[in-house]
């Protein structure tokens, strides 16, 4: 069911969601969250897609906040979804004129009661998230630095204003790199003296990994530019030989280990609802993120491909790296 709304209230939006639950015979809410989506009309389509995917594990209401006009009069215009084609509810809210720059007095009323709030931007989102007054409603606030024109920096400044509660995409990205790594250094292996993480330009999920292994490591890691798609090769240099993990086609990954026969496993490129969905399964602060954005340089160190890291000093022992967090 679609409901469309043209210059209208909170209030009016409020009633036809109560009208369309009677319509459709439940008049509980079975909510467990509400989500927040702040977007423009160009990626307003994709994103509330995603959502309505991540909804199917993740019953919420949906409400997607869209400025237009800045000039023009006052205005709000809602579409509301309901019924068998989209789980929990979906509203699209179109603000035109000065409302635009007062959205979090039109969402508040539209919460669902007794539930945490997400606020999501799938593109350029605020340097601060927290401060933002959407960010301000949430519990959790979903940012993603590879959509920025300066991944890196953007990284950089999330760092600066990081709030419990702050998350990227880019870090959701490396939680298979991190589950395989982890398990890969579960086996016993001679002292790691350097590491290397080879992954495309202004890969953000790369930088994070790089920071990530230097901090629980203790040894220097450095960034190389590969031509992609995503990350496609982890190294750490051992007395032994190099211990690599590479993946070429972004979907499958192969470890190397000097002696060792090669073990293959599966390491696909996940979508936006996948990400979205692991992001709303955990609405505590990531205290591993927070710590891994602290060893954020302020330059990317990033080296050709064909350039060899040089002058890395020797690590003592190492200490043991951790498994990631569930997430």
């Amino acid at each position: 069911m679609t409901i469309d709304l043209t210059d209208t209230t909170t209030g009016a939006i409020d009633h036809a969601l109560n009208e369309a639950r009677r319509r459709l015979g439940g008049m509980t809410l079975g909510m467990v969250l509400t989500l927040i989506i702040v977007t423009d009309e160009a990626a307003q389509y994709d994103a509330i897609r995603a959502a309505n995917q991540a909804a199917r594990e993740h019953p919420c209401r949906v409400l997607a906040v869209i400025a237009r006009k800045a000039k023009a009069d006052s205005r709000l215009d809602a579409e509301i979804r309901v019924g068998e084609s989209s789980p929990g509810e979906t509203i699209v809210l179109r603000m035109y004129g000065p409302l635009g720059q007062h959205a979090d007095s039109v969402i508040a009323p539209l919460l669902v009661p007794d539930v945490p709030v997400v606020t999501w931007w799938p593109d350029n989102g605020p340097e601060i998230p927290a401060k933002d007054p959407l960010g301000a409603l949430a519990q959790r606030r979903v940012t993603d630095a590879a959509a920025a024109e300066a991944p890196h920096h953007t990284l950089v400044a999330l760092a600066e204003g990081y709030q419990p509660g702050d998350t990227d995409f880019g870090w959701t990205r490396a939680t298979p790199w991190r589950s395989l790594i982890a398990a890969t250094m579960d086996q016993p292996h001679p002292p790691f003296t350097a590491g290397e993480i080879a992954a495309e330009e202004g890969n953000p999920t790369a930088d994070l990994i790089a920071a990530w292994l230097s901090l629980r490591l203790g040894i220097p890691v450095s960034r190389t530019v590969s031509t992609g798609p995503g990350i496609t090769k982890v190294t750490f240099t051992t007395q032994d030989g190099n211990i690599e993990i590479t993946r070429a086609d972004g979907r499958t990954a192969t470890l190397h280990w000097p002696g060792r026969i090669d073990r293959m496993v599966a390491l696909h490129r996940r979508d936006t609802a996948e990400l979205l969905a692991e992001e709303l399964r955990r609405l505590d602060p990531d205290e591993v993120y927070a710590e891994t954005l602290t060893h954020i340089t302020a330059a990317p160190a990033e080296l050709p491909a064909a350039q060899e890291p040089a002058g890395l000093p020797a690590a003592g022992e190492p200490a043991e790296l951790p498994a990631p967090p569930e997430s």
